[in-house]
Formats: structure tokens, sequence, C-alpha cells
């Protein structure tokens, strides 16, 4: 199969118009196979008791928030080289999606700090960092509707992501970096897992379920980005056209 053909936005609407579907039932699925395992079937904590089970939405949430953004960075980055329309509207399609996730981990942070630091807010490194995110994913996305040309647009937008990037690491290594009351990660590549089986299943589980969400979710979001801009396009032409007939008469 010659993927390159779907590289062109027209070309593309109908292959994402078919993958929604898949990804959205399978998203769905994981997604109550993993709640159910995380809240039923996961053991109790012996020392944050039953409150630990947000770490089921807030870990997995806050890994989407940064993945997405690098993902999202990447596009963009293809996009200038490129100058592939394609790849802006991607990088477009993705910023919602994760400022979403960055919301819910703050959102479930919260939750999960209030029973075990006494307080829903504290100015901790990581905490403050994905706060950063967030404004990053806020910023990117009214960059891009504050500039009425689409390519200046874009490239405005590409720019920032990039340059915003270096947050990513900073989100990540905090804990190592300054002494934070935001415990460290209990999954490593280095050190591997300090959980039970069960909740690192579940975990996992949810990960997985949140990037086919994410992926069904972005699909769609292109495809209205798809259409909006061809319509665009068609509008901004049609004006120039009328005066040419005009002309013409």
């Amino acid at each position: 199969m010659n993927w390159s053909k779907y590289s062109a936005p027209q070309a593309f609407y109908p292959l994402a118009g078919r993958l929604i579907p898949w990804f959205s039932v399978m998203a769905v699925a994981l997604m109550g196979v993993g709640l159910y395992m995380g809240f039923f079937v996961a053991p109790t904590d012996f020392q944050q008791g039953e409150s630990y089970r947000i770490i089921f939405v807030h870990v997995p949430a806050a890994w989407m928030s940064m993945f997405l953004y690098v993902v999202m960075a990447i596009w963009a980055g293809v996009g200038m080289g490129l100058n592939a329309r394609l790849s802006f509207m991607m990088a477009q399609a993705i910023a919602p999606t994760g400022a979403m996730f960055t919301f819910l981990a703050l959102l479930t942070g919260a939750m999960w700090g209030k029973p075990t630091w006494g307080a829903w807010w504290v100015w901790d490194a990581r905490l403050t960092s994905e706060l950063i995110l967030l404004f990053q994913y806020a910023g990117v996305m009214l960059l891009r509707t504050s500039i009425d040309d689409m390519r200046r647009a874009d490239r405005s937008s590409a720019v920032f992501s990039l340059v915003g990037v270096v947050n990513v690491p900073i989100i990540y290594y905090s804990v190592q970096w300054w002494n934070t009351l935001h415990q460290g990660a209990s999954v490593s590549m280095s050190t591997g897992s300090k959980m039970a089986a069960t909740m690192l299943m579940a975990m996992l589980i949810m990960t997985v379920a949140f990037w086919l969400y994410s992926i069904a979710v972005i699909l769609a979001r292109v495809r209205c980005i798809v259409v909006e801009r061809d319509s665009l396009l068609v509008w901004d032409e049609k004006p120039a056209v009328s005066q040419e007939v005009v002309e013409v008469r």
C-alpha cells in the first residue's frame, strides 16, 4: 500500500473516518477494563488506603499530557521542514486533547493531594511545571486563532510548540532535580516497577486506553479541520473570481 498518498489532507480524510470507529471501540473497552481493575481488583495500598486509586487516572493522564506535547511538536516540526499542510493540521488537532489531559492530571492530582498533603494545591516543582504545560497548550491554541493568515498561524504556533518542548523533561525529572513533595516515579525503565502486578497492569491498560482515545479524537478533529480549511479557501477565492467575472463583463 502506498501510504505516501495519504499525506494529502483530502486523501487522509476518508482514511481517518474509517479508523475512528476502531480506535473508539478499543478505547472504551480498555478504559472499562482498566477502571474496573483499578477500582475493584487492585489491592488497597497499605500507606494511602483507598485514596491512592486516583492514580489509575492521574498517572496515565500525566503521561499523555507530556507525550502528546512531544508528538504535537514533532508534527509541527515536520510541517515546518516539509511545508506539509497535513502535519500542521495534526499539530493543531493534538493541542486540545493534550490540554484536556493536562487539566485532568492537575485536577486528579489535587484530588489526590488533599488527603495526602492536606492541601488541594502546593507550589511543588512538578505541579508547577505541569501547570506551565497547560499554559503552553493554551498558548499554542490562542496563537493560532489570533492570526488570520493560516500559513503564518501554522508556523508561529509550530515555533511556539518546538520551544516549549524544553518543559517536558523538566516535568519528568523535577522530582529528581529538586526537593519536592511529589513522590518519585513508581514505574521506571531503569529500576522497574515498585507497584503490585495488578496495580501496574491496570495503570498500563488505562494508558493504552487514553492513547487510543487520543487517536480517535485527534482523527475526528483533523477531519473537521480539513473541512474547515477547505471551506475557508473556497470562500477566500470566491471574491477574486467574482471580481474577474465583473471585469470581463
